[in-house]
């Protein structure tokens, strides 16, 4: 380097007097200290007779690590929502017939988990009308699901962080010996590349360079003083840098100052060999780490995502704490008592549904207890009061206690191979009059005492493949034996020669992978005299079947599902005290295509119930065709929605009173979703036999603040005929409250089908009230 080219480097402007050093080579020097200093340090250009001297200082700042906060535990999370709500309305919907009627509700619902590992929920409700046939009630429930612990579970799975398990030691050493071998490569390649050696390298080839051009003059100035030989031209190779070849007669002398530069030079290379080779190996040694440190951590990835699936695929319980136990899993994913916290199917007190078999109890409410365990062997238990007639939830009227006492045991898994013997008991009302002796409906006569044995056993075939089977035997009702056997009637259970009070029941289900059809059916025949918790006594024998069938086309684009059933049981409105061979049929299609509308279309059965007279209350059952078209799209850079529905009824005018029967509906919904504004219109068409009602509305609901939303609506209702034009109204606002809640409001004036095949106009109102944290 030069001097021009030294100060230019640096930008600094060189005199004419000075002069450039006899060697061009710079020495670097890199130190740390921890006082402040420049970065660079540029030491002046002194011409020197052997080096340039060129220093530079570098202050790498120590980077504070910042300290992980420590999560403090727990002990109780809450999480829910509180829930008010007052709704009035002027005039009640059919069937009945009601003015001014006011319902307040209260509601909670709150998700409680303790120790951040075991979740608890509660819900509360209580509801008081003013109304005579809407029952005031209040309920509670306290229960704990293996659902709710195994999706606890699932979401710390997705959570687990490889860097804080114990069972990733392996992982960790690995990455530890990585380190370290980075750290010896580092250094080696440093230390290749050091100043201090690189400046030794320059220096012994500059002396062996200039030791050889001294023993050459010093050659030929000895030849000067001697006869001369004949000159042969020096040969000059390639053979390495800087390397001259001086003739043989030339180098007889002054061999020792060349061969002491050589040995230093030759010292110095192989120093810097070593380093090379060292630097190599532990390069080799260093990628077959890294090979194996992403194998190893590619075996962990599965392992998370294998854990993921073992979570959400498992069969039953009991697989998913086998598999759970073998991979060895640290207790911050496993709490404590995990596999008898997976084996409790359920546990809990207030309002519980009941829901075992076909022929004991089945989609029974109850207010009581009630325990399910499933860790190989089964194991239930429920007791409680059935205050709901079965479905039950509107009629206040005088009625019958009634309770529910069962147990069943039994070997295997509920959802796999099992064989389980139920033994219940309890008193029923019966709704019939053909059960209720002397036709007499008082109060003392509307229930029984039952008890019953039920043999059930299921077949898991396959994956894609089961089959349930039972078998029951009950006591007989009060009504089929003599007055003077009635102490007796309990003792039908263990009367082996009787049929009667038989019931027997086979379901299966199958799919077939290959064409991705879904099959169920379940038949059941039940005596005369049988009686449970999952049928309604009709004092008849009964068979009842149902069989469905969901399959799709076209990849999944098409998805259609069918079902025919007869006498299902499930209402005591029906008068089932004849043998009844009506047979309902329903099936249902959907297709949704991409960037095209959602249409479904779907004919089934659907019922209506109307009070006959203060005691009494009946169902019809007729069939409803329903299709609607939705789709969502943008337009004009907004987004918008379209839902078009059309319903037809098939009942006659002796199935209701009302305005609706054998009537054809048609109604288009269209809505704009324009930033704060959300803009809403449609109209409707509906006909029967005797006229035809059009309307057309309405809405828009307008966010002025994050915190402040308001709406308004018009409708428009023209019925043919009786040419009536009426006009509803509806104002409705939500207010958020930061920690104080949500308040919204509504109000309308609407119109109800009413009496003389008219619109009856009802004022309603609404007011809630939410609270979610």
């Amino acid at each position: 380097m030069g001097v021009a080219d030294y100060y230019s480097k640096w930008k600094v402007k060189s005199t004419g007097k000075q002069q450039e050093p006899q060697l061009a080579d710079s020495f670097y020097y890199f130190g740390n200290a921890d006082n402040r200093y420049h970065p660079v340090v540029i030491v002046p250009y002194v011409p020197q007779k052997q080096d340039t001297v060129v220093a530079y200082f570098e202050h790498v700042r120590q980077r504070r690590t910042a300290l992980a906060p420590i999560k403090k535990e727990t002990l109780l999370t809450v999480h829910g929502n509180v829930i008010y709500d007052l709704f009035y309305q002027s005039n009640v919907d059919t069937p009945f017939v009601q003015k001014d009627v006011y319902q307040h509700t209260v509601q909670t619902s709150l998700e409680l988990t303790y120790k951040d590992n075991y979740p608890i929920r509660i819900n509360f409700t209580t509801r008081m009308s003013n109304s005579s046939l809407f029952r005031n009630l209040t309920d509670f429930n306290l229960q704990y699901t293996s659902r709710d612990f195994k999706n606890s579970m699932l979401q710390k799975a997705r959570n687990w962080d490889a860097g804080k398990y114990a069972q990733l030691e392996k992982l960790q050493q690995l990455k530890s010996l990585i380190d370290a071998k980075q750290l010896e490569l580092d250094r080696y390649k440093k230390t290749k590349v050091a100043p201090s050696l690189l400046q030794q390298l320059v220096e012994a080839r500059e002396k062996a360079y200039y030791a050889r051009i001294k023993d050459s003059l010093a050659a030929i100035a000895e030849q000067h003083q001697s006869p001369q030989p004949a000159f042969a031209p020096p040969a000059i190779g390639r053979k390495g840098r800087n390397e001259l070849q001086i003739p043989e007669q030339y180098t007889s002398k002054g061999q020792s100052e060349k061969e002491k530069a050589d040995s230093v030079l030759l010292r110095l290379n192989e120093q810097y060999n070593s380093l090379s080779k060292k630097t190599d190996s532990v390069q080799r040694e260093l990628s077959g780490l890294l090979i194996s440190y992403r194998e190893q951590e590619k075996i962990y990835n599965t392992r998370k995502s294998a854990l993921t699936d073992i979570l959400a695929r498992s069969k039953d319980n009991k697989e998913l704490a086998d598999n759970l136990k073998a991979m060895n899993l640290p207790d911050s994913v496993l709490p404590a008592g995990y596999k008898h916290l997976l084996a409790i199917r359920t546990v809990g007190i207030g309002r519980m549904l009941v829901d075992y078999s076909e022929l004991t109890a089945k989609n029974i409410s109850i207010l009581g207890g009630q325990i399910e365990y499933n860790p190989g062997y089964y194991f239930a238990f429920t007791t409680g009061k059935v205050d709901y007639r079965f479905r039950d939830f509107i009629f206040n009227e005088s009625k019958s206690k009634q309770y529910l006492n069962l147990i069943r045991v039994g070997k295997g898994m509920r959802n796999g191979n099992n064989v389980i013997l139920t033994y219940y008991t309890g008193r029923k009302q019966v709704y019939n009059f053909n059960t209720v002796p002397d036709e007499n409906t008082g109060t003392a006569n509307l229930s029984q005492q039952i008890k019953g044995l039920s043999l059930e056993g299921r077949w898991q075939l396959n994956s894609n493949n089961y089959v349930t089977g039972e078998i029951a035997k009950s006591s007989l009702p009060t009504y089929a034996v003599m007055p003077s056997e009635q102490h007796a009637a309990l003792d039908g259970i263990f009367r082996l020669s009787d049929h009667s009070n038989e019931a027997y029941s086979l379901k299966m289900g199958s799919f077939l992978p290959r064409t991705g059809t879904r099959i169920t059916g379940v038949y059941k025949m039940m005596g005369a005299n049988f009686q449970s918790f999952s049928l309604y006594t009709t004092g008849s024998k009964q068979t009842g079947w149902s069989v469905g069938v969901d399959q799709s086309f076209f990849q999944q684009q098409l998805t259609i599902s069918g079902s025919v059933r007869k006498n299902d049981f499930v209402t005591s409105y029906q008068q089932t005290n004849f043998r009844s061979n009506t047979v309902f049929k329903s099936i249902r299609a959907t297709m949704r295509i991409r960037k095209l509308p959602v249409i479904t279309v779907g004919y089934f059965p659907s019922s209506q119930l109307t009070k006959m007279d203060d005691g009494s209350y009946t169902e019809n059952l007729f069939y409803n065709l329903l299709g609607t078209a939705s789709h969502s799209y943008h337009c004009r850079g907004l987004l918008m929605n379209t839902i078009l529905t059309y319903t037809q009824f098939y009942n006659k005018q002796s199935d209701s009173s009302f305005l609706y029967f054998n009537s054809k509906n048609l109604q288009l919904n269209h809505t704009i979703f324009a930033n704060r504004l959300t803009i809403t219109g449609g109209g409707a068409f509906a006909t029967n036999p005797e006229y035809n009602l059009y309307s057309g509305d309405g809405n828009l609901q307008y966010r002025m603040a994050s915190w402040l939303n308001v709406g308004a609506g018009v409708k428009y209702n023209y019925q043919t005929v009786y040419r009536l034009s009426q006009t509803g109204y509806s104002g409705n606002a939500r207010v958020v409250i930061p920690k104080l809640g949500e308040i919204a409001v509504m109000a309308e004036k609407a119109f109800v089908p009413g009496m003389q095949k008219r619109l009856l106009p009802s004022n309603n109102g609404r007011l809630t009230y939410t609270k979610t944290f």
